[in-house]
């Protein structure tokens, strides 16, 4: 067939998904929110590689601009605004809309909260220190726990954004671990031991995340795993994702 593949990307299915079409020649922009995540794209000569947010009225120009015919949405499973905005926007250009979701690991007798908020106020009655996998975008909600800026360690990316949030919010250098994954079961493990955490907070990432590792690696250094679950959708999964691309650009 004709047309042009946009993919969200951003994550490892999109990187993987954007290495497929680049390898069958299939027209594709990929987007990415960051500079960083731009230079993780492998370079085919029929991928373009747009780097920026995008609201929902963005997403439309850009299915216009470019002409898309269909859109893989490979954004993070916790990207709920940004699938929703991509929802709304294919269905307004009637595009056709692909969503990849992410298997999810059963989270065993970790404490299930549901959102950012209700892990720190969770961690606001107990006592001990906290390890945050969770990155740098919800920093702001846990300086709410009482002594946040003693209690907790916090691993974020080696961006110089991500830090200077960190710094801005109150969080002290000694408690800023900025390190790039993906990060092993026993490297984890190690983390949460040098620095006595009590409790490690992580999303439910699933395998592209490392969820598996952070939930060994918190038994093994006898921390309790706080898993903050994800919004529930309905998608494909990224092999058959990978099958309706081969089918719409090459079996037709």
């Amino acid at each position: 067939m004709t047309g042009t593949l946009w993919i969200i990307g951003g994550t490892t299915e999109g990187r993987e998904l954007a290495a497929y079409a680049g390898s069958r020649g299939i027209p594709t922009y990929v987007t990415v929110a960051t500079a960083y995540g731009a230079s993780l794209i492998p370079s085919w000569p029929s991928l373009t590689v747009w780097t920026g947010r995008l609201t929902e009225e963005d997403m439309e120009r850009f299915l216009l601009e470019h002409a898309i015919s269909h859109v893989v949405d490979a954004s993070h499973p916790y990207a709920a605004v940004v699938t929703g905005n991509c929802r709304t926007a294919c269905m307004r250009r009637r595009v056709s809309y692909i969503r990849v979701t992410r298997p999810a690991f059963p989270h065993g007798d970790a404490v299930s909260v549901y959102s950012m908020e209700e892990a720190a106020d969770f961690l606001s009655d107990t006592e001990g220190a906290v390890f945050l996998t969770t990155g740098s975008k919800n920093l702001d909600v846990f300086t709410h726990i009482p002594d946040y800026e003693k209690r907790l360690y916090v691993r974020i990316l080696p961006l110089r954004d991500s830090l200077d949030r960190a710094l801005s919010l109150g969080y002290v250098p000694g408690h800023i671990i900025c390190m790039q994954g993906p990060f092993s079961t026993e490297l984890n493990a190690a983390m949460f031991r040098q620095y006595h955490s009590r409790y490690v907070i992580t999303k439910d990432s699933g395998k592209p995340g490392g969820f598996a590792e952070k939930q060994e690696a918190a038994r093994m250094a006898g921390a309790r795993l706080i898993v903050v679950g994800r919004p529930a959708e309905t998608g494909d999964s990224l092999q058959a994702v990978k099958e309706q691309l081969e089918a719409l650009w090459h079996d037709s």
